[in-house]
């Protein structure tokens, strides 16, 4: 079975869509980590909450499209709120407290998503447009999870494109490599970090969304997400694109395979993974930072 080619492309293409789930979720809490040096555990919390946005959305306006548009923006907001109240203060402050901090952060948005939707488990129907199956390589495979691979690989171009061709993107990699040096320039470093901040807030809400229709939307959604995503900023290198990108993959497929083939084995086998590169390179695969 495990060679037999349908299963294989199956497989594959079903990690790929995990991997660029994370991937969404991973480069925005890359970046403000490497640029930041801020570690936000809640960062899975704005994922479950554009999940939960995007079921109100859906029950006002029938549209999941609608939802897809508006959800996301909405999560950007709740993001530069908590930013401007809290999390902007806590900046210096030692890894200790902001991890302890965000961490509280993680148990306001259980309750909160408890008390205003309830503790049941919800679904968001596929859109009609996306709700047939196509043809991939001879085999039959879910038109939706070819479309959150899509969302993935354009959300990829457009963050290369950006971060490559554009001034802001010229800040942001110059303030990952040296903070202090970019606002000795006379550059706006805080402006420049809130708005990456803000639109790592929006990935995260877009993740949500998109995978409101493939996975149950319930309290506590964000956890699981969240160590992967974890993992992935590690193995990858934080404050990379290029990190983000290939420890998507590798966690994505890793995973999905390992559910498959050794379900008893499968986190284990990702932390084994996690400890190896760790051992190798302790900076992940491609940090930002150069290391002596």
């Amino acid at each position: 079975m495990l060679l037999e080619p349908g299963f294989l492309i199956v497989q594959t293409l079903n990690g790929l869509q995990l991997s660029m789930l994370l991937f969404l979720l991973s480069i925005g809490l890359s970046v403000v980590f490497g640029m930041m040096n801020f570690i936000n555990l809640a960062h899975g919390t704005l994922y479950m909450v554009g999940a939960y946005l995007a079921l109100s959305t859906v029950r006002w306006f029938d549209s999941f499209w609608v939802a897809l548009a508006l959800a996301p923006l909405g999560v950007a907001l709740i993001g530069a709120l908590f930013y401007a109240v809290l999390l902007r203060h806590m900046q210096r402050q030692s890894p200790m407290r902001q991890v302890l901090v965000t961490f509280g952060l993680i148990f306001v948005g259980f309750d909160a998503v408890r008390m205003v939707w309830g503790v049941l488990p919800h679904t968001i129907p596929v859109p009609e447009a996306l709700a047939g199956r196509v043809y991939v390589l001879g085999e039959v495979y879910p038109a939706y999870r070819l479309f959150i691979i899509a969302i993935g690989l354009a959300v990829l171009a457009a963050l290369y494109a950006g971060l490559e061709r554009t001034r802001l993107g010229a800040v942001v990699r110059a303030g990952v490599d040296d903070r202090t040096m970019v606002a000795a320039l006379g550059i706006d470093v805080e402006r420049a970090f809130f708005l990456v901040f803000c639109l790592g807030c929006w990935l995260a809400g877009l993740a949500g969304v998109v995978s409101a229709p493939v996975f149950s939307i319930f309290p506590g959604m964000d956890m699981s997400i969240l160590i992967l995503t974890l993992i992935v900023v590690v193995v990858g290198g934080p404050g990379s694109l290029k990190g983000a990108v290939i420890g998507s993959l590798v966690i994505g497929m890793v995973d999905t395979y390992g559910q498959v083939v050794a379900p008893e084995f499968a986190r284990v086998t990702i932390y084994a993974l996690m400890a190896a590169v760790l051992l190798v390179r302790p900076h992940g695969l491609f940090p930002v930072r150069r290391t002596h």
